[in-house]
């Protein structure tokens, strides 16, 4: 079909390699780089869609890391059970597309608009997590660490507890991000990093990194 198509086009001209063809390009040379300039482009319209002009892009076919919830969608609020409103329980979250090579998991829980979403002056951290089994595929709702996937850590959030803070905005709409980093290293164990820390301990180890963001405002 493409190979019609491309003879119609140069037909629509004239003919590509005809013996017309021949006999005025040996008789009018001038006209010769306009007629090489049409069998080119029938050449290009050969040859693109099979994927010959240009090598692949590299890693194209990698998959890619995601971070989902079955609580709320990415962009839209947290539901008051997550946060200290409600039950304060940690979302259930899974991961897919774990890039090869990556042998656990870091999570990162922040919130980027604290105190005041009009004036922020900090970001509040809110969960932080690591180590984290690659093939355990997600954590459930209001995980317990003893519940935790074996040799998985927790490190401390901004109210110094080694464990799930939900959201609990003094003021306004917050944004809550959830931050998973595939890495290429495990961490030590018995380890009680702060956000920071953990930062630190990852730079150079990451593979990927996904993001699921949620949003929350007091609603008393």
């Amino acid at each position: 079909m493409r190979i019609r198509a491309c003879y119609t086009f140069c037909e629509s001209k004239r003919p590509c390699l005809g013996n017309q063809e021949a006999s005025n390009m040996r008789s009018n040379l001038g006209q010769a780089p306009r007629r090489t300039a049409r069998i080119l482009v029938c050449l290009v319209f050969l040859v693109i869609p099979y994927g010959l002009a240009a090598p692949p892009t590299e890693g194209a076919a990698e998959m890619t890391l995601t971070l989902t919830s079955t609580s709320f969608e990415n962009g839209t609020e947290i539901p008051r059970r997550h946060t200290c409103e409600g039950e304060d329980l940690s979302p259930p979250l899974a991961w897919s597309g774990i890039p090869e090579g990556a042998v656990g998991l870091a999570l990162i829980v922040d919130d980027p608009d604290a105190p005041d979403p009009a004036a922020p002056k900090m970001t509040w951290v809110h969960w932080v997590v690591y180590n984290l089994p690659a093939a355990a595929g997600g954590l459930s709702e209001g995980v317990a660490f003893e519940d935790l996937p074996a040799e998985t850590g927790v490190g401390l959030n901004d109210w110094q507890r080694a464990e799930y803070g939900g959201p609990c905005p003094p003021i306004g709409r917050h944004r809550y991000f959830f931050k998973l980093y595939a890495l290429d290293t495990r961490l030590p164990d018995g380890w009680q990093p702060t956000k920071a820390q953990l930062e630190t301990a990852i730079q150079g180890h990451v593979l990927a990194r996904a993001e699921l963001m949620g949003t929350y405002e007091k609603q008393r």
